[in-house]
Order: C-alpha cells, then structure tokens, then sequence
C-alpha cells in the first residue's frame, strides 16, 4: 500500500504533516509492505497554485491508495474518492507517527479539526 502524506519538510520519517495540502511544500509517499516501511519518497510539491482536481490527481499518478491530511474540503475527498483514493482528515504528527498509528489500526479520520493558523481562510 502507498500512503501519501503532505509535508512540510523534507526531513525523513521526522517530516511533520503540513497543515493545508495543496500548498505543502512537498510531498511524502510512504510504500508499505505486510506493516513494514519498504520505501519513502519525498518530492518538492509540483504546484505553485493548483486547479480543482490536479492534486488528486498527483496523488493518483504516484499511486497512493491512501492520502492523510490535516483538513480538506468535501470537494477535494470528492475528487479523490474518484480516483478510488481514500482519504484520512484530521491527522497530526510526523510520518513515522502517522505510519504507526496506521499499522496499529488507530489512525482515525476526523471530519474536523482546530487549525493552528486561525486566520487561514482557503478552502480546497
């Protein structure tokens, strides 16, 4: 399975979960195998500002199966659930904290979450 992360920097498995994905600076796709880290790779974010739809389908041409996210619009799940990604929203933490909580079976999508950056008004 390939899980993709929106990071804020490119920092290994320390890298933290960036608050809004389609402005990530990068992004982290994680391969896992029977539980295991297999493979990470972590690429400079190709979008300077994006259109509806094209992270998806970023996210679907480097085959993740899974996206994690902090906060994401109806719309934007919407576009992914097209491409048969399923979404996990409300997440915090670093990529080895969100992996394992993955593995453990604890890594729980929330509808909502307290942005940390209270004036941050862009809905994706």
């Amino acid at each position: 399975m390939k899980i993709a992360i929106p990071v804020n920097e490119d920092s290994g498995l320390q890298s933290t979960i960036c608050e809004h994905f389609g402005h990530t600076p990068y992004f982290a796709f994680v391969d896992l195998e029977k539980d295991e880290i297999k493979a990470i790779k972590i690429i400079v974010n190709p979008f300077e500002n994006h259109a509806p739809g094209e992270v998806p389908g970023f996210v679907k041409e480097n085959g993740a199966q899974v996206m994690v996210a902090r906060g994401m619009g109806g719309r934007a799940v919407s576009f992914f659930e097209q491409f048969g990604i399923q979404v996990v929203k409300g997440v915090d933490g670093n990529i080895e904290n969100i992996i394992n909580r993955l593995v453990e079976g604890k890594l729980i999508s929330v509808d909502s979450y307290e942005p940390s950056d209270k004036s941050h008004d862009h809905n994706c």
